[in-house]
């Protein structure tokens, strides 16, 4: 089974614009989150897809592979399907260009599922993390995930969900990871698709999937994930790499 990881790259962002180009220590957001997919070891290949000038010579300047793609894709997985139709893979991993802190452990589970999975059933699975601060929980840009009983995606929403109608017991909330592993011809599939109703009110492309009766497993990955939406994220991962460099 050949691995590849595409990390869509684009430069314009209506919360936070340019954010893949501002400096996170040493580094670009978007050189970062490059390098650490890359030194994680578990791909044949990893390519960075990008509409912008800027940041295609960032990763070719620092020796890192990466595509031209159109500027007019709706969202980052028809970016990754253009890089992926130029590509010989049979499983495509997206990890998006804001998740600079994507660690290995989270990739080898999401593989994991494909590898035992020899009937091919799943196409496409994806990362989770428990929330339990109240603010990310009630944080629009924080997508969160309800599961069934056996990890696959019910729905996907900015809202908190579930909601506890009677504030009996304790709700589990989790946060979507914005990283999706597809088997290639499923993520070709899915970018010929027109934008669904849902997805296009909750500007949550995944919810594309579930529109279309697809089943999306989901993975829970524990560690610390920083997905850079505002200036202040940006902030909050300053501070993460502060205590990591320091340890």
């Amino acid at each position: 089974m050949k691995i590849v990881s595409i990390i869509p790259a684009r430069y314009d962002s209506l919360r936070f614009p340019g954010k893949l180009m501002q400096r996170l220590g040493d580094k670009t957001v978007i050189l970062r989150t490059y390098q650490n997919v890359l030194s994680s070891g578990l791909f044949d290949e990893v390519v960075v897809a990008t509409d912008s000038d800027l940041i295609f010579k960032e990763i070719s300047d620092n020796g890192g592979q990466v595509q031209m793609t159109r500027k007019d894709h709706q969202c980052g997985s028809d970016r990754i399907a253009e890089a992926a139709s130029r590509m010989d893979a049979d499983l495509v991993v997206n990890v998006q260009g804001d998740e600079p802190f994507i660690d290995s452990n989270s990739l080898k589970k999401l593989i994991k599922i494909f590898k035992y999975d020899p009937q091919k059933e799943i196409a496409l699975a994806s990362l989770m993390t428990p929330l339990h601060d109240t603010e990310d929980i009630e944080n629009p840009n924080v997508v969160k995930v309800i599961v069934d009983l056996n990890d696959f995606a019910l729905y996907f929403s900015r809202s908190p969900i579930p909601f506890n109608r009677e504030n009996v017991g304790k709700s589990t909330h989790f946060k979507h990871i914005g990283v999706y592993a597809f088997r290639k011809q499923a993520l070709i599939e899915f970018s010929k698709q027109d934008i669904t109703p849902l997805e296009s009110v909750e500007k949550i492309e995944c919810i594309r999937y579930l529109e279309h009766g697809k089943k999306i497993k989901m993975v829970v990955a524990r560690n610390l994930n920083f997905e850079i939406d505002t200036p202040r994220d940006l902030e909050r991962a300053e501070a993460h790499l502060s205590q990591l460099e320091s340890q």
